[in-house]
């Protein structure tokens, strides 16, 4: 039964980094906008949007990556 487990929390990690990375991602391709770029043309600095999505995603990566090893 731990070994059903395991692989449980395994594709829970990996479907947690695939997401992670997605998201990451977005805000990637967010910060490129037109609307992103002026908004930091004008404030100096990156939109809250672009920001969210970044952190979330480097979350998402560094908490898959802890529980794929972890088990």
């Amino acid at each position: 039964m731990a070994t059903s487990s395991g692989n449980a929390m395994k594709i829970i990690a990996v479907m947690l980094m695939v997401i992670g990375a997605g998201l990451a991602f977005w805000g990637y391709q967010l910060s490129g906008s037109v609307s992103s770029e002026l908004t930091e043309a004008v404030t100096g600095a990156a939109p809250e949007k672009v920001m969210t999505f970044y952190i979330a995603g480097a979350v998402g990566l560094v908490v898959g990556i802890y529980l794929f090893i972890k088990n």
